[in-house]
């Protein structure tokens, strides 16, 4: 499948990385997350994000440096007008829902390119010299074997190692910023162009895969680069159509697969977890889990025979063994296809379940979930 790419602006961003703009003094080292959960609409105002959809690139998600807008954006170059102006259905909240092409950019995202405004999604930004020991004792990455310029998936969790939210990071290098100074010079693979003047941190890599990029840029360009990707033949996608490309792809969600009733390692994000990192919040437990095979359900992708309603309870035999958690159509409206926790030991890929009364549903295993690898014991990760 081909993966969305990331661009900051306004209050938009690229598939991964949320654009930062900010009017606050930055220490010399910052780390940026942006997380599922919905930021307020203050902060919607000051952020945005685009996101891309390649098929042909593949690489880590690294991170960049992020130029610094200290002027507010021209009320006449505003996208969420742009967008509505050009006939896309836009929230109260301000969020992009549909262009009433959904499928259309669904097959972009996968034979093509689909650019997605994500800027709903929360952001935090971390700063201070005890930043990277804070996020390293507080998620469940490894903070400290990551360098300037890198990024990671780690996951909010509670002491019991109950999944809270899960968040993208990028480790960046800033200079103490003065009214009129910007952050400069790219690090890692990430590299710094110039739109009209203002400049973009370009990335590889977005929030559901490692293909495509992500963009970091002035509120002041989003209007601009928006139209310019879209003139070179990219789709664009709704926040409706994103949601089904989360599903499709296995991306666990807070509120729906991430709660405090699954705990990370059930939610299968073996990828963000670091096993010999020393103590943080969760470790314990997450240990305790590993080492006595605890681990007593996984998250599966269900396709169903009908549309089922989330929260329905799946059995096999008649016997209780899992409840889905997310449930949408699939392209063009064929089939239906879901995430749900099932019991381990109850089904394989391939099996059937029941989904509530009588909705028939086949075990089957999603890209994203699929690409998780249990870390070895002796890695660094």
């Amino acid at each position: 499948m081909a993966a969305p790419i990331t661009a900051a602006a306004r209050d938009f961003l690229l598939l991964n990385p949320r654009p930062w703009r900010s009017f606050s003094y930055l220490h010399q080292n910052g780390a940026f997350l942006s997380t599922q959960a919905k930021n307020n609409q203050h902060n919607q105002k000051q952020k945005q994000k685009l996101t891309l959809s390649s098929k042909t690139t593949r690489s880590r998600v690294v991170s960049s440096a992020l130029p610094f807008d200290l002027s507010p954006p021209p009320i006449d170059h505003d996208l969420i007008d742009t967008v509505a102006t050009a006939g896309a259905k836009v929230s109260d909240d301000g969020i992009i829902e549909t262009f009433d092409n959904d499928d259309q950019a669904l097959d972009a995202a996968d034979n093509g390119v689909a650019v997605v405004d994500l800027s709903h999604f929360g952001r935090i930004r971390v700063s201070g010299e005890d930043r990277i020991q804070f996020l390293h004792n507080q998620t469940t990455a490894n903070f400290e074997s990551l360098h300037q310029g890198q990024g990671c998936d780690t996951v909010f969790v509670t002491p019991t190692a109950r999944t809270i939210d899960i968040a993208h990071a990028w480790i960046m290098l800033m200079k103490e910023l003065n009214l009129g100074d910007l952050v400069e010079q790219p690090y890692g693979t990430h590299q710094h162009f110039s739109v009209d003047g203002m400049p973009i941190t370009v990335g590889v890599g977005n929030v559901i895969s490692e293909k495509g990029f992500s963009f970091l840029m002035s509120p002041a360009t989003a209007e601009s680069v928006w139209k310019t990707i879209l003139s070179q033949g990219a789709i664009p996608m709704g926040s409706n159509a994103w949601e089904k490309l989360r599903i499709f792809q296995g991306r666990p969600a807070p509120q729906k697969e991430l709660t405090n009733e699954y705990n990370v390692l059930e939610a299968g994000l073996w990828n963000s977890i670091s096993l010999n990192k020393g103590c943080y919040k969760g470790q314990e437990t997450i240990a305790r889990l590993i080492t006595y095979d605890g681990v007593k359900q996984r998250l599966w992708g269900i396709c169903l025979a009908a549309p089922a309603e989330v929260g329905s309870i799946l059995t096999v035999g008649g016997k209780k063994v899992g409840k889905l958690t997310s449930c949408t159509s699939g392209k063009k409206e064929s089939g239906y296809i879901g995430l749900g926790y099932i019991k381990r030991q109850s089904v394989s890929e391939g099996d059937t379940v029941i989904v509530g009364d009588a909705i028939t549903g086949t075990v089957v295993e999603v890209p994203f979930l699929a690409g998780q690898r249990p870390p070895s014991k002796s890695s660094s990760s």
